[in-house]
């Protein structure tokens, strides 16, 4: 599973560094199926959505009022 940094991989090619012990073949491919697994998990549920969310700022505001009437003149003379 490692490799010298002077081998071409292709792009969906996983490399393992084991660091301490000797791992069965087993083993590393328990590994990888777990890492490999919660990548995806991860992936997918990094995605944006579609639509974007209303800000702050759109949700707090009031709605706007109607425009003011202006056959009524302006006060109780009009």
């Amino acid at each position: 599973m490692t490799g010298s940094t002077g081998d071409a991989q292709p792009a969906d090619s996983m490399r393992v560094d084991v660091l301490q012990g000797d791992p069965t073949g087993d083993e590393l491919a328990a590994l990888i199926a777990v890492v490999t697994e919660a990548y995806a998990e991860e992936s997918a549920g990094a995605t944006a959505d579609d639509e974007p969310a209303r800000s702050g700022w759109a949700l707090s505001q009031r709605a706007l009022r109607t425009p003011l009437r202006r056959d009524l003149g302006w006060g109780r003379f009009g």
